[in-house]
């Protein structure tokens, strides 16, 4: 009988199968692999070996635009960072010695406000020396925080080794590019209307500013003719009662008044409204009979030009206006006609400088009207708005009055309407030099990536006032001149300003706050132009934006490491009114280069709706939950999988989908080391085919 007992030992089928081998885990873990790699890659140097593997290749230079140290970082600073990392190691990988140096922007009024902030009550008193100190400490301590927020990105970078604006060899040379400008003769400071924050007490730059809409009112104000002027410019009118009608949104510049403006080559009438006779552009006569309900007949009509030197009553302060001319008359809103204040205005300032009018500004740095301005003194301009409506009404020189939601400057830190003050401040001028020239013929030599970023910086070179560069705060570089008290003549010998160079170089800036003005300048001496021997020290400090823009020469030109100009600047598109033209401006006029050879810009990250992230909509993303939900990889997959050149969606539904994606690069990849986990790399170059004999030594040029 066959024997039918089944064999004691199994067939083992597992051994009789090619299957997938390896070890490569099925989970990524990323949010706890992350940590324990990027410390690997530190202390094994990974970043620093690939800089001397290469330091003899070709360089490129990536240089890096410096966010503020004030917080944590935002998603956007993420986006910026892991593009710039996806470049250098890009650049490296094929072979470029393309070093990374990381920098801060440590200056500046948001540090300032929040040292005022902690400080509470104390903050008035301290001295500037103190205040300095503290917001130093406090610069550095985000610096700490973002370096490491950085670095848990997976950013390769000299990250022992940043730049700071504040320390002493950066600060030295903001000096010195200051002096240079002296030299040139391109700065001077002179009384100019300035974009003014009353809430921060300070003058702003035009990349300070940001518009958004508010609320204003909109009226429309009678300026009396007198019979003299009647008769000299509308003789036909003798005897009636002319006015010449302006509309302003800002009511509160109307004490400053000193002019109205008409355009030289419009066609002005004289139009009948119940007894009165209205002056007004004859292109907007139909829109105001609408607007304002003029009923009368045209009884007379002259040129804009023919009225240069009329002499109007100011509606409500006893004193004559003078009538200008202006190219900036437009007819597509108002009367045609345009009140001029020169202390408050861009257009009002060149005008009143061509009519050798007076620049007039009655407000003071907390924008409240000083006593020049009568009954209103110490009342807040918007607020002395309700007082003027009710004096032109009691004058009966205000026709309508309304209510106009429109796009106003406001302050880019602490968010609240600017005002437009003259006051005195130092510029870098435009002109001199062809600055301005100079500088928009270096735009058509630079790659603008997109290509529209071209036209974009182009036109705003070519429209911007002269740089103010003056700031009347404590923390910042200081503007190290010396004035004699005599003649208020600035000190600009050579010698002088390097001297101070070298202090600031050795001992910072506050060096300036620590001596007296005589401890900066020689032995026994005078002043140049009246021999005087007493000074006094500049007490304002410079812009933030004069601070980054010299960067090319503090970082890009002074560390050997690094190659001038860069080849590339990588920012936000609203750095074309920032950083790309202040570093732009700040190049062309020592060195007659712009200093970078390419400028890419991306656009802003916004909700998965498309709508800009705000605390108060609840839509904001931040960069620390993702890593420590989903892990910085998949941030580094989302910032690879989007078009940088347009506005960038982020949600969870969309770091959702990217997650899904990753597990799938990552599990096509487990079942391609799974299929080769017996293979020998020892010797398999003769049984490989000659696209792949290619690939492999493609992948050989690889750094």
């Amino acid at each position: 009988m066959p024997d039918t007992k089944r064999p004691t030992d199994p067939i083992n089928y597992k051994d009789t199968l090619n299957l997938p081998r390896t070890d490569f885990p099925m989970k990524a873990n990323l949010t706890q692999k992350e940590p324990v790699m990027i410390k690997s890659w530190e202390e094994k140097k990974i970043y620093e070996k690939l800089q001397e593997k290469t330091k003899k290749n070709e360089h490129y230079i990536l240089h890096d635009g410096p966010p503020y140290a004030n917080g944590h970082i935002h998603i956007g600073h993420a986006l910026n960072k892991i593009l710039k990392d996806i470049i250098v190691k890009y650049k490296s990988m094929k072979g470029f010695y393309s070093p990374y140096v990381p920098g801060w922007d440590c200056h500046g009024l948001p540090i300032e406000l929040q040292v005022d902030k902690n400080l509470g009550d104390k903050k008035d008193k301290l001295d500037k020396l103190e205040k300095r100190k503290l917001c130093r400490e406090y610069a550095a301590k985000f610096v700490d925080v973002q370096r490491d927020e950085f670095r848990r990105l997976g950013v390769f970078g000299d990250w022992e080794n940043p730049y700071l604006t504040m320390s002493y060899g950066y600060e030295a040379t903001i000096v010195k590019e200051f002096c240079k400008f002296m030299e040139t003769g391109s700065i001077y400071k002179g009384k100019k209307p300035v974009h003014w924050c009353p809430s921060c007490i300070t003058a702003l730059a035009e990349a300070e500013v940001e518009y958004g809409d508010k609320e204003s009112p909109s009226i429309f104000v009678k300026f009396a003719v007198d019979d003299e002027n009647i008769i000299k410019y509308f003789p036909v009118l003798k005897g009636r009662d002319v006015f010449v009608l302006i509309w302003t949104t800002t009511p509160w510049t109307l004490p400053a008044n000193l002019a109205v403006a008409f355009h030289p080559d419009f066609e002005y009438v004289a139009v009948e409204h119940g007894n009165e006779v209205y002056i007004v552009a004859e292109g907007r006569v139909e829109a105001l009979r609408e607007k304002i309900g003029i009923n009368g007949n045209v009884v007379t009509k002259t040129s804009g030009k023919s009225l240069e030197g009329m002499k109007v009553l100011h509606p409500f302060i006893r004193r004559e206006s003078l009538a200008v001319l202006g190219e900036f008359v437009t007819l597509e809103e108002g009367t045609g006609i345009v009140h001029i204040a020169p202390g408050h205005g861009e257009d009002d300032y060149e005008t009143g400088l061509k009519y050798g009018l007076d620049i007039y500004a009655p407000v003071d740095d907390r924008g409240k009207f000083t006593k020049q301005a009568g009954e209103l003194d110490g009342k807040f301009v918007f607020k002395a708005n309700v007082d003027i409506i009710d004096t032109l009404k009691n004058k009966n020189a205000l026709i309508k009055e309304e209510k106009v939601v429109h796009s106003y400057p406001h302050c880019w830190r602490c968010k609240k309407p600017v005002i437009f003050r003259a006051t005195e401040q130092w510029f870098i001028s435009m002109e001199k030099n062809q600055l301005r020239e100079k500088s928009i013929s270096e735009i058509d030599r630079v790659m603008w990536i997109p290509k529209w970023g071209k036209d974009r910086i182009y036109g705003m070179v070519s429209n911007r006032p002269d740089w103010c560069i003056s700031r009347q705060r404590a923390w910042g570089v200081p503007i190290t001149l010396l004035k004699c008290k005599n003649c208020e003549e600035f000190v600009t010998d050579h010698d002088v300003l390097d001297g101070i160079g070298r202090l600031v170089e050795a001992h910072g800036a506050d060096i300036w706050f620590m001596k007296k003005a005589e401890e900066f300048l020689p032995s026994g001496y005078k002043c140049k132009k009246c021999s005087g021997t007493s000074f006094s020290k500049e007490t304002d400090i410079l812009d933030v934006w004069f601070d980054s823009g010299v960067s090319h020469a503090a970082v890009v030109e002074a560390d050997e490491r690094l190659s001038w100009p860069a080849d590339i600047y990588l920012e936000g598109s609203d750095q074309h009114r920032g950083w790309f033209q202040s570093s732009l401006l700040a190049s062309v006029g020592t060195r007659g280069k712009a200093p970078y050879r390419a400028v890419l810009t991306h656009g802003f990250v916004v909700d998965g709706q498309g709508k800009k992230m705000s605390k108060s909509l609840g839509n904001v993303v931040a960069p620390q939950e993702v890593i420590k939900t989903n892990g910085a990889e998949i941030l580094r997959l989302w910032v690879s999988a989007e078009d940088y050149r347009d506005d960038i969606r982020i949600s969870k539904e969309i770091l959702d989908r990217l997650t899904e994606a990753y597990r799938k690069i990552r599990n096509t990849c487990r079942f391609l080391l799974g299929n080769i986990y017996d293979f020998d790399d020892k010797d398999y170059s003769r049984d490989l085919l000659e696209i792949d004999r290619w690939a492999m030594s493609r992948l050989q040029t690889l750094t």
